[in-house]
């Protein structure tokens, strides 16, 4: 009886510490949802109060200001208020209860901007900011301890874009900006994501030609403000998003000069490894993301190389 009970007890504990997750086993689940109204890519996605927002990006009029938001309690679109101006390839963040659009082009000409704009949903409504110190577009942005790190991107000189290597750091409660450790590997069309107090910068390409894609990963500490090179993305490319799901980094989409990518990647930085997941229903680049309840919505995107435009939604799912 005695050994019964001990070997209960210890098959209960296999069970008690057993991971949620197993990828090896799961590789996730993609379901397709309502598509979005406007056709577009390289819009700025973010989620607030159980809502998406799609802000800005191109249309199939050009460069737009629209704002359209997908309501996850009732699983309708509607319209929201528009940015003060229309932008494209413009980063996003959430903090303080509200949306932050940074920097950005502003026209068809792909002319780099340092504008901040932020959204209130209580009041429906954009104000501008302080403005970044270094004016670029294609750049990504994350969130620690309620700051806003605006990493990498592409800015012009001598009327030809090239990369910026600029990481700096905006407080909400001052609206100021603070110039950081540069970027290791200047590159645009990056994704970043936050996880336990640090910021992930992955993937991107040089001086906004998807023929140089990267496979990049650096981490940016910002109680060392210092970067650390860690596992390289398994597929090099850009125009990509990312979230942070069950642990993991999750990068989707992106694109280069034979096509786009379907790829979907976890990256867990407690491993510093990889691992391949079931990829997109179809290969989008310049999409947009957000996390809800542990389902990863991927939205917009094009479906061919350099533009274009798609409706796209669709959740990827991972069962503990």
């Amino acid at each position: 009886m005695r050994r019964f009970f001990l070997a209960y007890i210890a098959f209960s504990l296999i069970f008690l510490f057993e991971p949620k997750l197993s990828f090896a086993q799961n590789l996730g689940a993609w379901e397709i949802l309502p598509p979005t109204p406007t056709a577009r890519t390289e819009a700025a996605i973010a989620i607030l109060d159980q809502k998406i927002y799609v802000i800005g990006g191109f249309s199939p009029q050009g460069v737009t200001d629209l704002v359209e938001v997908f309501d996850l309690t009732t699983g309708e679109w509607f319209e929201g208020a528009p940015l003060p101006e229309p932008r494209h390839h413009a980063a996003i963040a959430v903090t303080d209860n509200k949306i932050f659009i940074i920097g950005g082009f502003t026209s068809g000409f792909w002319t780099p901007s340092a504008k901040v704009f932020a959204y209130d949903p209580n009041f429906n409504q954009w104000s501008q900011k302080n403005s970044m110190p270094t004016p670029r577009g294609a750049l990504a942005a994350g969130v620690v301890d309620g700051r806003i790190f605006a990493v990498g991107g592409a800015n012009k000189k001598n009327f030809r874009l090239i990369n910026t290597d600029a990481n700096e750091m905006y407080a909400p409660e001052s609206d100021q900006w603070t110039s950081l450790a540069p970027v290791p590997t200047p590159r645009d069309h990056l994704t970043a994501s936050s996880f336990n107090g640090k910021i992930y910068a992955i993937g991107g390409r040089i001086n906004v030609d998807y023929n140089q894609n990267l496979d990049v990963n650096e981490v940016f500490n910002p109680e060392t403000n210092s970067w650390t090179r860690l596992s390289p993305l398994p597929t090099a490319r850009s125009g990509i998003t990312s979230q942070v799901l069950y642990g993991n980094i999750f990068v989707l989409g992106g694109e280069s000069g034979e096509g786009t990518f379907s790829e979907n990647e976890a990256y867990n930085p407690e491993t510093n490894n990889w691992e391949i997941m079931k990829p997109m229903p179809k290969g989008q680049h310049g999409l947009g993301s957000a996390v809800h309840e542990n389902q990863l919505h991927a939205i917009t995107g094009g479906p061919n190389p350099g533009g274009g435009g798609s409706k796209f939604h669709a959740v990827f799912k991972l069962e503990p």
